[in-house]
């Protein structure tokens, strides 16, 4: 499943460049798809939603950073865990449970973003 940051976030951004996603943001920053990635025109976001890649999108979260659960993948592919998680001096970086998903279903989304 995706991973969220919670409230207890201190605004560190240690976890920001860890990302190979580029899911993760600065309170208050938009987000695009195409951020990071290399998805361009129509993308088909978790909810069904289908989005330019290059839109930009309102923030998840206005006063500490935030992961963008369409394009969170827990660093399947990449490494062996959530870097987020891994540098987080504060264990703000969890599951969301919102959004459950297979090691499958996250190497496919990991797939889709980096083609």
């Amino acid at each position: 499943m995706a991973l969220k940051i919670t409230e207890e976030c201190i605004n560190c951004g240690a976890c920001e460049p860890e990302c190979p996603n580029n899911a993760i943001y600065e309170g208050g920053v938009e987000w695009a798809i195409a951020d990071g990635t290399s998805v361009k025109g129509s993308y088909t976001l978790l909810d069904g939603t289908v989005v330019d890649a290059e839109q930009r999108n309102p923030p998840i979260s206005v006063d500490t950073y935030y992961i963008v659960p369409h394009k969170c993948t827990e660093c399947k592919g990449f490494h062996e865990e959530p870097q987020c998680a891994a540098v987080c001096p504060v264990d703000c970086c969890v599951p969301d449970e919102l959004y459950r998903e297979s090691e499958e279903e996250l190497l496919a989304k990991k797939e889709r973003l980096h083609l």
